[in-house]
């Protein structure tokens, strides 16, 4: 069962890839169509063509006996990477209690090694079903070219792209291991790589043309395939009339496109795929306006609980103090309405300017969070009016910013304390799914009330109850093969056992260290199966491109009843985090090393990429030093989407919600689900889009 223990808002990649259809970008619909296998391609075989930069796609097809559902999508413009589960129809899932279908996963990539050029084809290299069982484990180099409303490819495929086996493998003159496939994966448990069977064995040719008819939205296909329908895994062995297939794709809407072929001369597909661009994904906003301009007052304000509620009404700042340094003010604060501090700080200029008398004539933001010192920003108050009224000045302004993170203790005279924001809650629905174990589709929904309450700036109470409106948790019956201590795989008895429980309830409280040294101590119920306290230590240099993180946390595991009783199990864990902004791709390395809860010591690799429109795509693996005893699939791993609720409402907000996939929930490799990590806390330390954001502000 994957990810039903996590305490944020999860939901399946169909129902992700329905919410974003309306938000997806127009596309070409010649050699840009998702193929059976998912990703970019024909029908059975892939082409060398890439979708567009942050391209999200989920798709369904079916040809007897086999049920795909993909997932695929774009981090970068020369990398395309998904995964898939396939449905057996006619096997039935070993693990299983009842008669299921058996699933296999799978994990695609593909690389694009050269672009297309007037004379040369674009061209590709990938490999199929890696890191999983293998049963269609495949890899191919392959060719495209367009010419007008054609798009022909052409390749070689080996494994299950080259069955037919007929052509000689051109690597066998490289190295005689090139003769022979041993098989992709090895082991009982599955996900253990043979690298030494990466394009060995016997081979076979595929290509096939995709026609642009004049009915602008059908496309039609022709596919000649590499596979060998006789020598199917699991013996299941098909027959195949023809190694030509034909199918045509309607694109019905902008995200939504069917496809229909005929495959294998004797055997139906139907298809559908839902498709969006995650690096465009945007929403036009109906913020209040920001305050028109007036003259410079000759005094100051003194409705100061006014001017505070202003800048949180109209800059979408939490002001804490507003101070005066001789000719300048300072605003601390937090942000809470816009992504972006440029536009807070620019409508709060106005407000300032409106408000607080001539001799000021430096406005200084500085930004907190949860207590902590994050960052300044200086700006002269009189380039930002001269911006404001005449686009000419805005060169000037923007050159006369300056924004630093050596923050010293604040100086100057108080002229207005807030006190801290004490009680905060909301309420709302939570759908949380699994589908892709032997138990089939699972899925709960509940209704979860948020609370908060702050004690001051820099600690607080934090409390969630979740009650169980429909779920149908007792088809959970498979307990995955562990013999680690049982640290997620009692998922089931925790989510079915009551139908209220308490998620989370723990005191928090931060501390600044010193100018880039940060921390967090926390106690209480820390997540849906542990209870206990902990601390973390964070070094980030303010718009460095490194940070490091320590965590440690003694837990012990709750009862079933998610109240306040506990279970006898106990445990140290806790890791040392690196972070590493790469510079490549706009690629955020996360490495970290350390004890995971069932006592296991390991290694989990993180590689995330942020796109313009804020939405956070990301993959990870785990290897620990549980060998045999880990389970099901030898290590652990999955993908997740951090999505910034902004692109979809249209109104301003920092709020955002993650969505993870993992294909089975293990005890080997399961970390703490902690509710706030500094590293989080602190990502106002990043500059980011800040220039770019601001010159948008502007215009």
């Amino acid at each position: 069962m994957n990810g039903l223990e996590r305490r944020r808002l999860l939901r399946s990649p169909l129902a992700l890839a329905i919410g974003l259809t309306a938000a997806a970008a127009a596309q070409a619909d010649l050699g840009r169509g998702q193929g059976d296998f998912g990703g970019i391609g024909l029908m059975q075989t892939p082409t060398a063509r890439m979708a567009p930069l942050g391209d999200f796609a989920f798709s369904f097809s079916r040809t007897a006996p086999y049920r795909r559902y993909n997932l695929f999508f774009q981090p970068t413009e020369w990398l395309e990477a998904g995964f898939r589960y396939v449905e057996v129809e006619n096997r039935r899932y070993l693990a299983a209690t009842d008669d299921r279908n058996n699933l296999d996963k799978g994990i695609d990539a593909k690389l694009r090694l050269r672009e297309e050029s007037r004379y040369l084809p674009e061209l590709a290299a990938g490999v199929r079903d890696m890191g999983g069982t293998g049963l269609f484990g495949a890899e191919y180099l392959v060719a495209s070219k367009r010419w007008h409303d054609l798009d022909v490819s052409l390749g070689i495929g080996w494994g299950y792209l080259g069955n037919q086996d007929d052509i000689a493998n051109p690597l066998a003159g490289l190295d005689d291991r090139f003769d022979r496939r041993t098989g992709f994966s090895s082991g009982d448990d599955g996900g253990t790589l043979n690298l030494g069977s990466l394009f060995s064995g016997p081979a076979a040719v595929f290509g096939g043309i995709e026609y642009r008819t004049p009915w602008e939205p059908l496309v039609l296909q022709l596919e000649l395939e590499g596979n060998d329908y006789q020598r199917e895994p699991q013996r299941n062995h098909q027959n195949q009339a023809s190694r030509v297939n034909l199918g045509a794709r309607y694109r019905l809407t902008e995200g939504i496109e069917l496809k229909a072929g005929w495959q294998r001369g004797d055997t139906a597909m139907l298809g559908i795929t839902l498709s969006t661009n995650l690096a465009t994904l945007s929403q036009a906003k109906r913020d209040p306006a920001p305050v028109p301009l007036g003259p410079a007052p000759a005094e100051h304000t003194r409705d100061w609980q006014g001017l505070s509620r202003e800048l949180a009404d109209n800059a979408g700042i939490d002001v804490r103090r507003l101070r005066q340094d001789g000719n300048a003010v300072i605003v601390e604060g937090e942000p809470t309405h816009y992504p972006s501090l440029a536009l807070s700080e620019q409508r709060a200029g106005r407000v300032l300017h409106n408000r607080l008398g001539g001799e000021v004539e430096t406005f200084r933001f500085r930004w907190q969070e949860r207590g902590l010192d994050l960052r300044e920003s200086v700006h002269d108050r009189s380039a930002l009016v001269a911006a404001v009224t005449s686009a000419d000045d805005t060169v000037d302004h923007r050159h006369g910013i300056y924004a630093h993170g050596a923050l010293q203790p604040a100086r100057g005279e108080i002229l207005h304390e807030n006190a801290p924001r004490r009680l905060s809650w909301s309420l709302g629905p939570v759908l949380e799914q699994n589908f892709g174990g032997p138990d089939g589709y699972l899925y709960r929904i509940s209704a979860n009330l948020d609370s908060e309450y702050r004690l001051g700036a820099g600690n607080w109470v934090s409390a969630t109850l979740a009650y169980t409106l429909a779920d149908n948790l007792e088809e959970y019956q498979y307990l995955a093969d562990s013999r680690l201590p049982r640290v997620r795989t009692h998922i089931g008895d925790y989510l079915a056992e009551t139908d209220i429980g308490i998620s989370n309830l723990q005191y928090s409280q931060t501390a600044r260290l010193g100018d880039d040294w940060y921390a967090i101590g926390y106690g209480g119920l820390l997540e849906t199966m542990f209870a206990g306290i902990g601390g973390e230590v964070l070094y980030r240099p303010f718009n460095g491109d490194v940070a490091l993180g320590l965590d440690l946390n003694w837990v012990r595991q709750r009862d079933f009843d998610q109240r306040l009783a506990l279970r006898d199990y106990s445990t140290w864990t806790g890791h040392l985090t690196g972070y590493w902004q790469t510079g490549f791709e706009d690629v955020r390395a996360k490495v970290s090393v350390g004890r995971y809860l069932a006592g296991d010591l390991g290694v989990t690799v993180d590689l995330s990429r942020e796109f313009d429109s804020g939405v956070r795509l990301g993959g990870w693996t785990t290897f620990t030093d549980a060998g045999s005893d880990f389970g099901e699939g030898s290590f652990d791993k999955g993908i997740y989407l951090s999505l910034p609720l902004d692109a979809f409402f249209v109104r301003s907000t920092r709020q955002r919600a993650r969505i993870a996939w993992q294909p089975l929930t293990r005890d080997g490799g399961a970390r703490l689900a902690r509710r706030f990590q500094l590293h989080d806390l602190t990502e106002e330390r990043q500059m980011g889009r800040y220039w770019q954001d601001y010159d948008d502000a502007l215009r």
